[in-house]
């Protein structure tokens, strides 16, 4: 079964067109969403970036530790495209403002997406939570995606101490990258259309087993028979 006959969304003019599929990237805020978009992306990326005034500073609601560094923010989206030749597919990137006051977005931006990278910075893995509990509530397939920092005072947590701090189930995959380096950032979205496709299978598979079969015309009959 392809993603023509399990997934709903663009359908190409013929069957060697690319199909388009929609991935949400989120995280919390400063985790590197606008540098994964950027570092894959075959086109220009677009970006929504503003720099950060007094409402993220120490001062305002959004921690910096680890990214005191940071001038800038998303206020909208993150956007790019991938294409991936060896799938015949086309990933269009949507990348979610990872302040609070801008979550408001998310259910536009995730509107049709085949699932969500979820990009955690083990410095800050609290930051990720409202993203996972986010696609878990909506029945988005995600993968967790660990951006490996290269600071010195940075722990190098396994991907098993990442699911068990965020309590995730066992068939989600957490994986290790550096969202800067484009190879990297590509083997994430590989593994999450992989996942996504595998999620749509087994949910379609169990539709089936739960949908009756419908009545056949004798039994219709029947029924009415006993009726009258």
């Amino acid at each position: 079964m392809c993603w023509r006959q399990c997934l709903r969304g663009y359908e190409p003019m013929s069957s060697d067109d690319p199909i388009a599929l929609k991935i949400v990237v989120g995280g919390g805020f400063g985790v590197g969403k606008t540098t994964m978009i950027g570092a894959v992306s075959e086109i220009k990326p677009l970006s929504t970036e503003e720099t950060l005034t007094s409402a993220s500073s120490g001062t305002g609601t959004d921690r910096l530790e680890g990214i005191e560094n940071k001038a800038t923010t998303t206020v909208a989206l993150d956007f790019g495209r991938i294409t991936l030749q060896k799938q015949n597919l086309v990933l269009l990137l949507f990348g979610t403002p990872g302040q609070q006051r801008f979550w408001f977005t998310w259910d536009d931006l995730s509107l049709g997406a085949i699932g969500a990278v979820v990009l955690a910075d083990t410095r800050r893995l609290l930051d990720c939570f409202a993203a996972v509990e986010y696609f878990e509530s909506r029945d988005v397939p995600f993968v967790v995606a660990v951006n490996e920092f290269d600071a010195d005072d940075a722990y190098r947590y396994s991907s098993e101490e990442v699911r068990e701090a965020l309590e995730l189930r066992a068939d989600v995959p957490v994986l290790l990258c550096d969202a800067r380096d484009p190879a990297s950032a590509k083997h994430v979205l590989v593994s999450l259309v992989s996942y996504a496709h595998s999620v749509s299978l087994r949910r379609a598979r169990e539709r089936a087993v739960h949908t009756p079969p419908p009545a056949s015309p004798l039994q219709h009959s029947s029924d009415l028979g006993a009726t009258s």
